[in-house]
């Protein structure tokens, strides 16, 4: 049996981010720190594989957290039918994190193991990541949270980020994931049974998911 560990990580970074609370409605709040399933979405981002997927296991802030009022025009089916009518805009506020940077940690792990056809399929997904995170290539185009919001930069750590050991938190509820869970994203389905973590801390800047309990 092979109980070896195959791990990734990348640092992530940019001007603007949300991590939208379910909680807080119609005028959306960010969560301090990404969500699972946001690191999830950045992992898969730089590589995808059909038979093994790369499973969140901490984040570390890099930056000082700050808050500020963020309005975006909303466009989309959820807007009034007269706004729909005449082509008019809705107008979201929403508060969001400004100036983010992390380090996101990941496991390598099974998905759909009936796809793996012999091969060490997480040793491979681990190669790939880490040969597109060195060149810059990427599955699709990584995002902070909402799409809108892409990275200043993605790739390996560099020298001269450092966590931010001053950062100490307690969020009551946090979203772990909207969808089902421990899939590849291939065969990801919405679950109207949303996952959530309570009392989730953030100690001297590490959020570490691995030790969030619904």
């Amino acid at each position: 049996m092979n109980n070896k560990k195959y791990e990734v990580s990348l640092e992530i970074a940019g001007p603007i981010a949300m991590f939208t609370r379910p909680d807080t409605g119609a005028a959306p709040v960010s969560y301090p720190a990404p969500t699972y399933s946001a690191t999830k979405g950045i992992f898969e981002s730089v590589a995808w594989y059909e038979s093994a997927y790369i499973k969140p296991t901490k984040v570390e802030i890099c930056h000082p957290i700050r808050f500020e009022k963020y309005t975006t025009n909303y466009g989309g089916p959820l807007r009034k039918g007269g706004q729909i009518k005449i082509g008019a805009s809705y107008q979201l506020p929403a508060v969001a994190l400004i100036d983010v940077c992390y380090r996101l940690y990941g496991e390598v792990v099974d998905g759909d193991t009936k796809a793996a056809k012999g091969k060490n399929h997480l040793h491979a997904l681990q190669e790939i990541f880490k040969r597109r995170l060195e060149k810059g290539q990427f599955y699709y185009t990584p995002f902070l949270g909402w799409k809108e919001f892409t990275p200043s930069y993605v790739g390996s750590f560099r020298e001269k980020t450092k966590v931010e050991n001053e950062v100490n938190l307690v969020i009551p509820s946090m979203l772990i994931s909207p969808f089902v869970e421990d899939i590849t994203s291939k065969n990801t389905q919405i679950d109207n049974n949303s996952r959530y973590a309570n009392n989730v801390i953030i100690d001297k800047g590490v959020l570490d998911y691995t030790k969030m309990e619904c």
